[in-house]
């Protein structure tokens, strides 16, 4: 069904005509014709008409063409040519700059795709281009065919290397999302594992959507990291899944833990009268706020002193943390922000959840992992360097120390 046109208001009413894009427009055609003229000539080694003994192929006419692009639509006369083989035959040349099948420039599909992933439906971004289309027409299908180019990038993606970059610390996380699977919409866990490089910038390691989250799950997802050359990181940010822990236990023996402080204090209000709450919550910071490690551990004992009898549940989930709950104070204080919480990923989460959140559910798995992926390739979802990326490279150099001690 076509789209209604709009009776009313319109912003040239209060921008006023554009008369250079539609100057530019006018000229489109004339230039987009010498440009493709201009790569036919320099693929054939001569110009119309001209002899030349270097010449390796010939003109054979031309064809009508239509393109849309950011500038407009153009009709145009799309010249023709047939390049020489080594075996003496020929072959038709094909531009570059414009590609057969091609019906809208590639910035215009760019921004079609992106529109898509920060959220708009097909409806709202032909409303919203109708001044750069003008006449360039949008079936309902247009999407999911540029959505569907994705999936050999994505399987690209999920295989490539790790072993060019040192991940120093990794975050590990599970969102999960609505799929319909064998006819019924199920709650899927997608695993997620953030690194931070030795610049600080945090990179998207993997995104697998598996049936449950489980120590399997998270097994396979470390080896396929590991085999695709991630190296043992320093620290790893976890929110403290029982089967997340046994994995990375199996997969990197003594590897040092931080367990999410913002997730502990959680199941500590699980287990706590509201009346209370705000006094367990003021202990509790004194924990994870403290000035150095010594104070933390002390605050830790005061803790558990106060509440142990009141509230035993609270303190046996406190202790059931450990010392993990306190790895971040052996790291530079101007780390200690960013390394505390897995709050970096669950921002991921988030931003997976808002997009997903006007669907009921997504039509199978492969449609869930290519609109994670592309959240990210579109650049919807950006992160910034950790708090004190600066002082990583002295965590490195002490801890090459410190294998360099243990080797002799």
């Amino acid at each position: 069904m076509a789209d209604r046109i709009a009776v009313g208001p319109d912003l040239t009413e209060v921008f006023g005509p554009d008369l250079l894009t539609q100057g530019i427009r006018g000229k489109l055609k004339e230039l987009l014709g010498m440009l493709v003229e201009g790569e036919l000539q320099e693929t054939l080694a001569a110009a119309r008409y001209a002899r030349s003994e270097g010449r390796t192929g010939y003109r054979n006419g031309t064809k009508p063409r239509t393109l849309h692009t950011s500038l407009g639509s153009v009709e145009m006369e799309m010249p023709r040519g047939r390049i020489l083989k080594a075996n003496g035959g020929t072959e038709e040349w094909h531009s570059q700059l414009v590609p057969r099948y091609e019906r809208r420039s590639r910035s215009l599909d760019a921004t079609l795709i992106s529109m898509y992933f920060s959220g708009t439906n097909l409806r709202r971004i032909k409303r919203t281009l109708r001044p750069l289309l003008t006449e360039a027409p949008l079936d309902k299908n247009v999407v999911s065919r540029l959505v569907g180019r994705l999936s050999t990038h994505v399987e690209a993606w999920k295989s490539r290397s790790l072993a060019g970059e040192k991940y120093v610390y990794v975050y590990l996380d599970a969102t999960n999302l609505k799929v319909r699977l064998f006819k019924k919409v199920r709650k899927l866990p997608v695993l997620v594992a953030l690194g931070v490089r030795q610049d600080g910038q945090k990179e998207v390691l993997a995104l697998e959507l598996l049936i449950k989250e489980s120590a399997g799950a998270w097994k396979e997802v470390l080896q396929n990291m590991v085999q695709r050359g991630l190296t043992r990181p320093l620290l790893a940010i976890i929110d403290g899944h029982s089967g997340l822990k046994a994995a990375l236990d199996e997969i990197w023996p003594g590897i040092a833990v931080q367990r999410c402080t913002v997730h502990k204090l959680r199941n500590l209000q699980d287990h706590c009268p509201v009346e209370v709450y705000p006094s367990v919550k003021e202990d509790y910071h004194k924990i994870v706020e403290a000035k150095n490690l010594g104070e933390a551990k002390e605050a830790y004992r005061a803790f558990l002193r106060k509440w142990e009898k009141e509230l035993p549940q609270v303190t046996q989930s406190l202790e059931e943390a450990g010392e993990e709950l306190l790895t971040f104070y052996t790291f530079p204080s101007e780390q200690w922000k960013s390394l505390k919480t897995t709050n970096p990923i669950e921002r991921l989460n988030l931003e997976f959840k808002r997009r997903v959140k006007t669907q009921c559910s997504l039509p199978s798995e492969k449609s869930a992992i290519l609109l994670l992926y592309g959240l990210l390739l579109s650049g919807q979802i950006r992160f910034r360097k950790i708090d004190g990326w600066r002082t990583i490279v002295e965590v490195v150099a002490d801890s090459n120390e410190e294998l360099k001690k243990r080797a002799s």
